[in-house]
Formats: C-alpha cells, sequence, structure tokens
C-alpha cells in the first residue's frame, strides 16, 4: 500500500512540475546529503546556469532511516543529474531512481576501498580527509560528463579545493601522529575510516546504531573494557543525545568529549574543513 501511494505521489508531481529547471535557463544538480553538498558548493561555484539543491537537509544528520519527502520528490521530478555519497548510504532512493531512468547519478564513492565489518559496508567515506579528496575528483569528474561546457571550470574547482583538503589533511596528520595516546571510543560506527587514515585505534563503540542504545550486557561489557584498558576518553557526537556515554562515564570517570562526523552543519563551502579542524582541536585536547 505504501509503494502505490508513493508511485501515485510520484507520478502527480512529475505532471505539476514537469517544465525542467534547464527551460528556465537552469540546470539543477541534487545532493543527496549535506557532506556532499558542501563538496558541490565548492565544484560549482562561479557555474552560470547551474543550480544547486538537497534532499536532506542540513540539520537532518546521517541517513540511517531517512525517507523521503514529497519535496524531495518535487526536487528530483525537475533534477537532471543526482550526486550520492553511495557505498548504500542512500538506499532511500532504490524505488524513485527506477522511476526516473534518465536521470544522471553520480556515485561519489565509486572506486573507493570500502570497509566491511561483520557482514556490513561502512558508508561513512567522507570522515576521511583522504577518501573525501578521492569523492571531490570522482564528483568533478561526473559533472564534466555531464555537462562539458563547464569542464574546466569543474576541473579548476575541484582542484582548488582539493589543495585546501590537502592542506587540512597534512595538518592532521603531523599534529595527530604527535599525540601521546590514540585509542578511542566513538559514539557510533562513523570514523572507521577516519581512524584507519590517522592511526587511532578505536576501542570501544558506545552505540552501532544511532537510537539503538546498548543492552545491559553491551554496557557492562564496555565498562569493564574502559576499566582494564585505561582508555579514559568517550566521544559523542553534536547530532546525538549523549545521555548513555554520561551514564558511562560516571561508572569508570572516563571524560566526554565530540567528534562531528560532518553529517549536518552550515551550508557553507567552508563547513567540512571548519569541523575537521573543530575534530583535530578536540583529539588535541582528549589524548595529549
Amino acid at each position: 500500500m505504501k509503494k502505490t501511494v508513493i508511485a501515485w505521489l510520484w507520478v502527480l508531481l512529475l505532471g505539476v512540475t514537469g517544465q525542467s529547471a534547464e527551460s528556465k535557463g537552469q540546470r539543477t544538480i541534487v545532493a543527496a546529503f549535506y557532506p556532499v553538498r558542501i563538496a558541490l558548493m565548492n565544484i560549482v561555484v562561479g557555474v552560470d546556469g547551474v543550480r544547486l539543491v538537497s534532499l536532506a537537509d542540513s540539520a537532518t544528520g546521517c541517513l540511517h532511516d531517512y525517507q523521503l519527502t514529497t519535496r524531495d520528490m518535487a526536487i528530483l521530478s525537475k533534477a537532471e543529474i543526482l550526486v550520492a555519497n553511495g557505498a548504500g548510504l542512500e538506499s532511500f532512493l532504490e524505488g524513485i531512481v527506477k522511476s526516473r531512468p534518465g536521470l544522471t547519478i553520480i556515485d561519489a564513492s565509486a572506486g573507493i576501498d570500502l570497509l566491511v565489518s561483520e557482514g556490513s559496508t561502512n558508508a561513512h567515506v567522507w570522515v576521511s580527509p583522504s577518501r573525501h579528496i578521492q569523492q571531490v575528483r570522482t564528483m568533478a569528474e561526473g559533472l564534466s560528463v555531464w555537462d562539458p561546457s563547464h569542464a574546466g571550470s569543474y576541473s579548476r574547482n575541484a582542484s582548488n579545493y582539493i589543495s585546501r583538503l590537502e592542506t587540512l589533511r597534512a595538518a592532521m596528520d603531523s599534529k595527530l601522529q604527535a599525540l601521546r595516546r590514540h585509542e578511542i571510543i566513538t559514539f557510533h560506527e562513523a570514523f572507521p575510516y577516519f581512524a584507519e587514515e590517522f592511526h587511532l585505534k578505536i576501542a570501544g563503540v558506545i552505540e552501532r546504531e544511532p537510537g539503538a542504545s546498548p543492552s545491559a550486557a553491551e554496557m557492562a561489557s564496555l565498562i569493564q573494557k574502559i576499566r582494564t584498558s585505561g582508555v579514559k576518553t568517550l566521544f559523542v557526537e553534536p547530532q546525538y543525545p549523549a545521555k548513555v556515554a554520561t551514564s558511562i562515564a560516571r561508572e569508570t570517570g572516563a571524560e566526554i568529549y565530540t567528534l562531528d562526523p560532518v553529517v549536518s552543519g552550515p551550508n557553507s563551502p567552508d563547513a567540512y574543513i571548519n569541523i575537521m579542524e573543530h575534530n583535530l582541536a578536540e583529539l588535541e585536547r582528549a589524548l595529549h
């Protein structure tokens, strides 16, 4: 029943909004997710005739349980190209994409070696600056194929942004390698790529999925691990309540810090870099 309703809504929206953005002198690029939008803001800056819009808004957070809205479907009805993080993150798009066979899709994670744990692919590719640089290249190349008349602009903009990301990555690597400690406990499974890149060890995870509180046995196991390992740094995420982490800290004497997985924030071209610099400052404070 639900799929039927969605299908009829989609047909209705196509009828109402059938006039394409191109006919109004603009071409619409849709970003599926916040970090993709921030990258695209840098890639398409100054390119005439291109309109950038997002599905999930900048306050949505991670897309584990995201459901498309009628607004999202209206956006997709006008779109010529959709840029997704990929790696299985945007599973909510599968049915709609099948309804738009002419929609060009860029999978920003294509060609990246993905991490798999307990049979599940980790989709948080962008949290690693090195892998995010690969994503930016893939986005720019895909846009250049789709819109060859502006290929030079996409390439130059991407190169400029990548240069800034490489500077960020080098500074983070230098400062994190100099830290005395390298073991952390994270809020959920958002940081394996980040940890691999900067040689951090994730000693434990508070919630496997945001909102899925650990069982009593999992809590007891994590508390015991903290007590025996000496890891006293718990990292929460600004998008989610810290109630469970606070309980663990109270039991163990651990300290709570914040790591942001860059899934929400301001719609600013500098947002990814600013958030990562804040993450670096938090890690330096916690692991000095």
